[in-house]
């Protein structure tokens, strides 16, 4: 397997990334939540503070890993995904995505995406996956998506169908950070045949979750909760198929036992597929690590002087005429400069 530490994540020995122990942050509170030990004093109260107003936070939590069981499955087994990007992965708990995608093909790659201490520390257990497949780790925030996408192409091919994961980890993204864009930037990077997959805390199936955000947002969590409605969620997946049943309480989502089906699951969960043909320029100029794929030594394809290499060729009005675009050729990043306002991915 070639496990990968990508994006600073690579941990020496003697390293330890700067813990902050008095601020609340969301990836061990939901630790805690779960059963875990991996938090601290002010997480356990933040977290005691939320279940005082929501006692089935624990139920609710629980339920969000089975809907991302469900979802990586679906994924790799039904659509034949066989990459995955999974941003906010939060502590390892159970079974993780590359645990899940790589049970069902061994030969699936996986980049994790946080941006929390104490989950550098738990890189290498991240790390730990299949011998046929690829598992890596990217320190990266969300709201820096084009990082993300330009570490990521070390190791995902950008040029292929993908799964692109983020679950609980919008409801920590302000209005101000403009989440839609955010999503918007990372669909338009992906090719025809990729997923998104959400799931996000609302007010609107348990209304008492208006006070469980407002006991853990005075405990100074480091991100804010922001609880959005059933159409704001929904409004993520605008421009995608959605799969059935659609955006629903999670917990709702395709469950594989009455159980699942009942848990209290205080969270809107979706899966949308990105139709074929909907490609668009991914620019290179400011991604860090996507201008960095080798080129040297590597003839031109015979396909990029044949039409029978155009997937997909679209006007995409919004970039200069002599803007530098990034081309997706065999999996490789590489710097061309296209036709004026003329964006093209070639498989």
């Amino acid at each position: 397997m070639a496990d990968q530490s990508t994006g600073g994540a690579g941990l020496g020995p003697g390293d330890s990334p700067e813990i902050d122990t008095s601020v609340p942050h969301p990836a061990r509170v939901y630790n805690y939540f779960l059963g875990g030990t991996d938090n601290f004093e002010a997480d356990r109260a933040a977290a005691e503070a939320a279940i005082k107003a929501f006692p089935r936070t624990a139920e609710s939590a629980r339920a969000a890993r089975a809907y991302l069981r469900r979802v990586v499955r679906f994924q790799a087994a039904e659509a034949g995904i066989r990459q995955f990007l999974d941003i906010g992965s939060g502590l390892p708990s159970g079974e993780n995505v590359h645990q899940v995608a790589q049970s069902v093909a061994p030969q699936a790659r996986v980049v994790y995406v946080d941006n929390d201490p104490i989950v550098l520390l738990h890189a290498k257990t991240l790390l730990a996956g299949s011998p046929e497949g690829t598992v890596a780790f990217l320190d990266a925030d969300l709201r820096d998506p084009d990082t993300i996408l330009g570490e990521a192409a070390r190791t995902l091919d950008f040029g292929q169908p993908m799964a692109v994961l983020l679950l609980g980890i919008l409801h920590s993204v302000g209005d101000k950070d403009d989440p839609c864009g955010i999503v918007r930037r990372l669909v338009r990077a992906l090719a025809g045949g990729s997923y998104l997959a959400i799931c996000h805390l609302t007010a609107g199936i348990y209304p008492e979750l208006t006070e469980f955000a407002r006991a853990l947002n005075e405990r100074a969590i480091d991100t804010p909760l922001i609880l959005r409605d059933h159409a704001q969620v929904t409004s993520f997946f605008d421009g995608l198929e959605l799969v059935e049943p659609g955006v629903v309480q999670l917990s709702k989502w395709r469950p594989r036992s009455e159980a699942e089906s009942a848990a209290a699951a205080a969270l809107w969960g979706g899966v949308a597929r990105k139709p074929e043909g909907r490609g668009e320029a991914v620019r290179l100029d400011g991604i860090p690590g996507a201008e960095q794929q080798p080129t040297a030594g590597r003839q031109d394809p015979p396909h990029l002087a044949e039409s029978g290499g155009l997937v997909r060729e679209e006007h995409h009005p919004e970039l200069a005429d002599d803007e530098v675009e990034l081309l997706v050729v065999e999996g490789q990043a590489e710097r061309v400069s296209l036709p004026p306002r003329r964006a093209r991915h070639l498989a």
